[in-house]
Protein backbone atom coordinates (compact mmCIF):
# COMPACT_ATOMS: atom_id res chain seq x y z
CA UNK A 1 0.00 0.00 0.00
CA UNK A 2 1.40 3.39 -1.00
CA UNK A 3 2.12 5.94 1.68
CA UNK A 4 1.70 9.65 1.33
CA UNK A 5 5.28 10.74 2.09
CA UNK A 6 8.50 10.75 0.16
CA UNK A 7 12.01 12.12 0.63
CA UNK A 8 13.99 14.44 -1.60
CA UNK A 9 17.30 16.26 -1.67
CA UNK A 10 18.11 19.24 -3.80
CA UNK A 11 21.66 18.30 -4.76
CA UNK A 12 24.83 20.45 -4.65
CA UNK A 13 24.69 21.33 -8.37
CA UNK A 14 21.18 22.79 -8.12
CA UNK A 15 22.01 24.62 -4.87
CA UNK A 16 25.16 26.09 -6.46
CA UNK A 17 23.13 27.24 -9.47
CA UNK A 18 20.55 28.99 -7.25
CA UNK A 19 17.67 26.67 -8.22
CA UNK A 20 16.38 26.01 -4.68
CA UNK A 21 13.45 28.43 -5.00
CA UNK A 22 12.49 27.32 -8.49
CA UNK A 23 12.58 23.64 -7.52
CA UNK A 24 10.56 24.25 -4.35
CA UNK A 25 8.04 26.18 -6.46
CA UNK A 26 7.67 23.17 -8.81
CA UNK A 27 7.23 20.88 -5.80
CA UNK A 28 4.58 23.12 -4.24
CA UNK A 29 2.87 23.63 -7.60
CA UNK A 30 2.55 19.86 -7.99
CA UNK A 31 0.57 19.69 -4.76
CA UNK A 32 3.26 18.46 -2.37
CA UNK A 33 3.36 19.80 1.18
CA UNK A 34 6.72 20.16 2.90
CA UNK A 35 6.62 18.26 6.20
CA UNK A 36 10.32 18.69 7.12
CA UNK A 37 13.16 20.61 5.49
CA UNK A 38 16.76 21.59 6.20
CA UNK A 39 19.70 23.21 4.48
CA UNK A 40 22.83 21.23 5.34
CA UNK A 41 26.07 19.80 4.00
CA UNK A 42 26.94 16.13 3.99
CA UNK A 43 30.39 15.02 5.05
CA UNK A 44 32.01 12.35 2.88
CA UNK A 45 31.29 9.87 5.67
CA UNK A 46 27.59 10.80 5.83
CA UNK A 47 27.24 10.75 2.04
CA UNK A 48 28.89 7.32 1.99
CA UNK A 49 26.48 6.07 4.62
CA UNK A 50 23.43 7.51 2.85
CA UNK A 51 24.44 5.92 -0.47
CA UNK A 52 25.82 2.68 1.02
CA UNK A 53 23.35 0.70 -1.09
CA UNK A 54 25.48 1.70 -4.12
CA UNK A 55 28.85 0.86 -2.51
CA UNK A 56 29.70 -1.89 -5.01
CA UNK A 57 28.77 0.17 -8.06
CA UNK A 58 31.48 1.86 -10.13
CA UNK A 59 30.03 5.35 -9.61
CA UNK A 60 29.91 5.14 -5.78
CA UNK A 61 33.11 7.11 -5.07
CA UNK A 62 32.19 9.83 -7.53
CA UNK A 63 28.66 10.01 -6.07
CA UNK A 64 29.96 10.38 -2.51
CA UNK A 65 32.44 13.04 -3.59
CA UNK A 66 29.75 14.98 -5.47
CA UNK A 67 27.14 14.77 -2.71
CA UNK A 68 29.63 16.08 -0.13
CA UNK A 69 30.92 18.86 -2.42
CA UNK A 70 28.46 21.52 -1.28
CA UNK A 71 25.25 22.21 0.60
CA UNK A 72 22.01 20.36 -0.08
CA UNK A 73 18.38 20.85 0.87
CA UNK A 74 16.76 17.75 2.39
CA UNK A 75 12.98 17.50 2.66
CA UNK A 76 10.12 15.18 3.47
CA UNK A 77 7.16 15.77 1.19
CA UNK A 78 3.52 14.75 1.57
CA UNK A 79 0.87 14.05 -1.05
CA UNK A 80 -1.30 11.12 -2.05
CA UNK A 81 0.85 8.64 -4.01
CA UNK A 82 3.90 10.71 -3.04
CA UNK A 83 6.73 8.42 -4.18
CA UNK A 84 5.40 7.75 -7.68
CA UNK A 85 4.12 11.28 -8.24
CA UNK A 86 7.44 12.77 -7.16
CA UNK A 87 9.43 10.41 -9.41
CA UNK A 88 7.25 11.60 -12.30
CA UNK A 89 7.79 15.26 -11.34
CA UNK A 90 11.59 14.95 -11.22
CA UNK A 91 11.96 12.96 -14.45
CA UNK A 92 14.51 10.39 -15.60
CA UNK A 93 17.97 10.17 -14.01
CA UNK A 94 19.43 11.28 -17.34
CA UNK A 95 18.07 14.79 -17.90
CA UNK A 96 18.36 14.31 -21.68
CA UNK A 97 15.76 11.54 -21.35
CA UNK A 98 13.50 13.47 -18.96
CA UNK A 99 10.08 14.67 -20.06
CA UNK A 100 9.62 18.37 -20.80
CA UNK A 101 8.76 20.38 -17.70
CA UNK A 102 10.29 17.92 -15.22
CA UNK A 103 12.71 19.19 -12.60
CA UNK A 104 15.67 17.34 -14.10
CA UNK A 105 14.87 18.50 -17.65
CA UNK A 106 14.78 22.10 -16.40
CA UNK A 107 17.60 22.16 -13.84
CA UNK A 108 19.95 19.16 -14.13
CA UNK A 109 23.39 19.37 -15.72
CA UNK A 110 24.08 15.66 -16.35
CA UNK A 111 23.33 12.12 -15.16
CA UNK A 112 25.66 12.67 -12.21
CA UNK A 113 24.67 16.26 -11.45
CA UNK A 114 20.94 15.70 -11.84
CA UNK A 115 19.60 18.38 -9.47
CA UNK A 116 17.43 16.26 -7.15
CA UNK A 117 17.16 12.93 -5.40
CA UNK A 118 13.79 11.24 -5.02
CA UNK A 119 13.06 8.09 -3.04
CA UNK A 120 12.31 5.05 -5.20
CA UNK A 121 9.97 3.27 -2.76
CA UNK A 122 7.87 3.89 0.32
CA UNK A 123 10.35 1.88 2.40
CA UNK A 124 13.32 3.92 1.19
CA UNK A 125 11.41 7.18 1.66
CA UNK A 126 11.03 6.31 5.34
CA UNK A 127 14.67 5.19 5.71
CA UNK A 128 16.02 8.25 3.89
CA UNK A 129 13.77 10.68 5.76
CA UNK A 130 14.90 9.15 9.06
CA UNK A 131 18.55 9.63 8.04
CA UNK A 132 18.05 13.42 8.07
CA UNK A 133 15.14 14.12 10.41
CA UNK A 134 14.15 13.17 13.95
CA UNK A 135 10.49 12.77 14.82
CA UNK A 136 10.63 16.23 16.42
CA UNK A 137 11.55 17.76 13.06
CA UNK A 138 8.65 16.23 11.11
CA UNK A 139 5.28 17.94 10.92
Amino acid sequence: MATNRTFTMIKPDAVKNNYIGAILDKINGAGFKIKAMKYTKLTEEAAGEFYAVHKERPFYGELVEFMSSGPIVAAILEKDNAVDDFRTLIGATNPAESAEGTIRKLYAESIGANAVHGSDSDENANIEGSFFFSNLERF
